[in-house]
């Protein structure tokens, strides 16, 4: 995939926060970024105080954060991430020269997506963000589609299925609730890794009942079963009222081939190194 195409995937004019105390340290990380992916907006901060602040001015893309900040820990901002009104699960990285302590001591919390250690060096560093930037087929993976239109359903199956993913595609609320009732019985042999649904359905039920049914009575958090919901409502309040109920990103309508491959394909990456359900 050509490098000048990067910055459609994530989002049209990506916005990523680099929060570090070091201005040399958030020059380094905004330098490769910048390489990886051209017309980014990198909100260089210096503190959780100036961090939060940005969060509040719009979303981010992807959040790096030192664990040691001038006025708190890093993963106290990484929490602040994850609780900002509409603010989808997106990356969130910790750059230490501790953070291999850190996950000896399993001193990480549920807010951190992973995490890079800064004695592999800068290339390493860059690597490390272009597997974030630019994601690579999850082959094998298998994601459940609640979709009552069968022409719409077709279409994205079709671009799923380019990615190597396996597609199972029901129509309604109750046959995905069905399916992922027999999954957690162990009577199907599939393994369902992550929920894409619309959030209008046909029947009593929608896809914001998706995410909470799945999020509160199957107990399912946003890094054991990730769910996405496709929207073709643009008011900004019903979006955040979709990410309060638990959904860890939202898809617009209609759907954008490249932005749908790289949503799902960063939700089943996180889920992956999670170890996903098995934990």
């Amino acid at each position: 995939m050509a490098a000048q195409e990067l910055k459609h995937l994530i989002s049209d004019a990506p916005r990523v926060m680099v929060a570090d105390g070091s201005k040399l340290v958030r020059k380094l990380i905004a330098d490769v970024l910048a390489r990886e992916l051209p017309g980014v907006q990198v909100v260089g901060c210096a503190s959780i105080a100036e961090a939060r602040t940005a969060l509040d001015a719009g979303a981010v893309d992807l959040v790096t954060t030192a664990l040691s900040l001038p006025d708190g820990d890093g993963l106290e901002l990484a929490r602040s991430v994850r609780e900002a009104a509409g603010q989808a699960y997106v990356p969130v990285i910790v750059v230490s020269g501790d953070a291999q302590q850190h996950l000896v001591e399993r001193r990480f919390t549920e807010f951190v997506t992973d995490y890079f250690d800064k004695s592999q060096g800068h290339d390493a560093l860059a690597e490390f963000i272009r597997g974030y930037v630019q994601p690579q087929p999850i082959v094998g993976a298998t994601v459940l589609y609640v979709e009552d239109s069968r022409v719409v359903a077709e279409a994205t199956k079709r671009m799923l299925e380019r990615q190597q993913l396996k597609v199972i595609h029901v129509l309604t609320a109750e046959e995905a609730f069905a399916l992922l009732t027999a999954e957690s019985l162990g009577r199907i042999a599939d393994r369902i890794d992550l929920v894409l649904t619309d959030v209008t359905l046909k029947g009593e039920l929608s896809g914001r009942d998706v995410v909470e049914r799945i999020r509160i009575d199957f107990a399912y958090g946003k890094r054991r079963l990730p769910v996405l919901v496709m929207t073709g409502d643009g008011n900004r309040h019903n979006q955040s009222e979709l990410l309060k109920a638990g959904a860890n990103d939202l898809v617009q309508k209609p759907i954008e081939e490249r932005l749908l491959v790289t949503k799902v394909l960063f939700q089943l990456r996180v889920a992956r190194l999670d170890g996903g359900r098995a934990n």
